[in-house]
């Protein structure tokens, strides 16, 4: 399934530097930028209402969004490279799109979802742990995957499920080692030190046993040694 493409209207804007940006803020609009290859940098402003809507209603990192501009015959498509939000109270300061072409690869990263529950969640008491939640990659905007999902219903206690054990359109490419986790299934730690300790202790017991097994040999060699040493003392004395 290939990403999802959002729309947003945007104004070009002249003014630029942090009392433009202050005043922009202050009337309800958000400043930001549009970059990319072989291409000038536009200088633009948003809706703040509909930027921050949209933006809560989509995966950032790997939607197409398209910018309208009135003076444009043709929306831009870009990608969300960073939104900037105020520290504590949460509303966007700023925002930088990247320029998309067709047919040009474009770095993203793609939302990992895990589909079931693992036979050794189910049945073992196991803990489903995923490790890796956005997967980076490299392909052309046509081919940006909107989510990867991961069967994991199969899993057992102790599988561990890696980026190589997952399969790709032709075209896409993965940007990290195939051997990072994606995700695995282990035994909780405290059932864990659980089941040493019963088994330190049955080796333990079986140690013990072990050891009395050889006193109790030991023991009676020495009577069979000793009745033996008293025979032969009689054989002498006779």
């Amino acid at each position: 399934m290939t990403a999802t493409t959002a729309t947003l209207k945007a104004e070009p804007r002249e003014a630029t530097g942090k009392g433009a940006a202050r005043k922009m803020r202050q009337a309800g609009e958000v400043p930001a930028v549009v970059y990319g290859r072989d291409a000038d940098t536009l200088h633009l402003k948003l809706n703040t209402h509909d930027a921050d809507h949209l933006f809560r209603q989509i995966s950032v990192d790997n939607t197409i969004v398209e910018l309208e501009l009135e003076s444009e015959k043709e929306a831009i498509q870009t990608l969300v490279r960073e939104i900037q939000t105020h520290p504590w109270k949460g509303h966007i300061l700023h925002v930088d799109f990247y320029r998309i072409q067709a047919g040009v690869e474009v770095d993203i990263e793609v939302p990992v979802h895990l589909v079931g529950t693992p036979i050794g969640v189910k049945m073992e008491g196991g803990v489903l742990e995923q490790v890796i939640h956005d997967l980076p990659m490299r392909c052309i905007p046509s081919k940006i995957p909107e989510v990867i999902e991961v069967d994991v219903s199969g899993m057992e206690v102790n599988d561990v499920l890696h980026v190589s054990d997952l399969q790709f359109d032709e075209g896409v490419e993965v940007t990290i080692s195939l051997e990072r986790t994606i995700c695995s299934v282990s035994v909780p730690r405290a059932l864990d030190e659980i089941l040493e300790a019963d088994e330190e202790e049955a080796l333990e017991a079986a140690e013990a046993a072990a050891e009395g097994e050889e006193g109790t040999e030991g023991d009676a060699e020495g009577d069979a040694e000793g009745e033996g040493d008293a025979a032969d003392d009689k054989g002498d004395e006779g």
